[in-house]
């Protein structure tokens, strides 16, 4: 058995080693928040598609960041389904009508370019082409402008002054990428050996510093989050790229990493429930409590080794699973194995004629030894032998 694991262990593709590499699911990153309520806002009038006409409220949401801060944020869905005390979380812009839209640049531009981004109101109302504007005023045309392209329907601002606005708005909207998280971990889930470092996950903030914290039951593994010098690490900035260390023999398991920090989140930047209608999209952020987690997972480096209880004749495969019993009726007549072994196709027409000859020799000692004696009387007068 001992040289069957061997010839196993020498045999092309016997090491099935994990690679390291991202797989597909990712924590939640950046901050997480409850809706407070709109705040404020003004009104408007939608016009569905059967030909009901029906107003709705339209304005500024502000939400409260866990941990810490605050948000002003605008609905990319119809107003009414936005319910206070929900729970958000930060998201990036797929699987949102931005996305859907595909305007999602667009509304970024508006809020970069409206209230409460610009604080303004009569330079605003001078360049929308307004008489005057009020904070109430502002939120609503400008809510009324992002309902426009991110969703596509007919609606306006009662108040006619917000009207300018959302139509000024709309005209003039350029295109902005997608912001980045207020804090992410690019690569958030990796997976390697024991006995190696996994990695790079590499940090993205706007903070100026970000606290670094592993699991308990990671720390208590022994395993620990390094720099790219290979340095432990507790804090980190933006770009940073951080290394799980996993010592040799850990068992099979996982280990995560968390970073803390502080900083606004990027207006434009989504929060989302699962329900497309209630999305809410970033106006404004005051310093706000910021978390994302990384994820490392490792098996044990594949090694051969006989199971226990396995019985003679038992093949054993790389991972020390038993294969099932080795056949003795089934001949391998591989060119190639034999080749492997040292052996050939002739070897076994040889080893017969050495046998025969083996055999021949005996054979002849034997006849020798029974032939007549030529010289010498044998006793009592008998004709002699050799």
């Amino acid at each position: 058995m001992a040289l069957l694991a061997a010839a196993l262990a020498a045999a092309p593709g016997a090491h099935a080693a994990a690679d390291s590499g991202p797989v597909s699911s990712r924590a939640p990153e950046g901050a997480s928040a409850v809706l407070d309520g709109l705040k404020t806002y003004g009104q408007a009038v939608l016009r569905a598609a059967d030909g009901s006409v029906r107003q709705i409220p339209a304005g500024l949401y502000e939400m409260r960041v866990d941990g810490g801060g605050m948000l002003q944020t605008y609905g990319v869905g119809l107003a009414g389904n936005a319910q206070p005390q929900t729970r958000y979380a930060e998201s990036g812009w797929n699987g949102t009508p931005l996305a859907g839209s595909g305007e999602g640049g667009r509304v970024r531009w508006i809020l970069e370019h409206s209230y409460p981004q610009l604080n303004d109101l009569a330079g605003l109302a001078k360049a929308a082409g307004a008489a005057a504007l009020t904070a109430e005023s502002a939120a609503a045309g400008t809510q009324v402008a992002i309902w426009r392209l991110a969703e596509g329907v007919r609606v306006e601002a009662a108040d006619p002054e917000a009207e300018k606005l959302a139509g000024y708005l709309q005209r003039e909207a350029g295109r902005l990428p997608e912001p980045p998280a207020s804090l992410g971990l690019e690569s958030g889930e990796m997976s390697g050996p024991t006995g190696s470092r996994i990695g790079p996950v590499t940090v993205r903030t706007g903070a100026h510093s970000v606290s670094v914290t592993p699991d308990p039951a990671a720390v208590a593994m022994g395993v620990r989050v390094l720099d790219a010098e290979g340095r432990e690490v507790d804090t980190a900035a933006n770009g940073t790229r951080l290394f799980f260390e996993v010592p040799a023999g850990t068992p099979d398991g996982s280990a995560s990493v968390t970073v803390h920090g502080s900083t606004r989140v990027p207006v434009g930047r989504v929060f989302t429930t699962g329900v497309p209608a209630q999305v809410q999209i970033v106006a404004g952020s005051s310093a706000s409590a910021l978390a994302a987690t990384a994820t490392a997972k490792w098996p044990q480096p594949a090694a051969v080794q006989v199971a226990e209880g396995a019985s003679p004749g038992t093949a054993v495969d790389t991972l020390g699973a038993l294969s099932g019993p080795a056949s003795a009726t089934s001949p391998d007549t591989s060119e190639e194995r034999l080749a492997t072994s040292g052996s050939s196709a002739a070897t076994p027409v040889i080893a017969s004629l050495a046998v025969g000859l083996v055999v021949l020799g005996g054979l002849v000692v034997l006849l020798l030894r029974k032939r007549p004696l030529e010289d010498g009387p044998g006793p009592e007068g008998e004709p002699g032998r050799e």
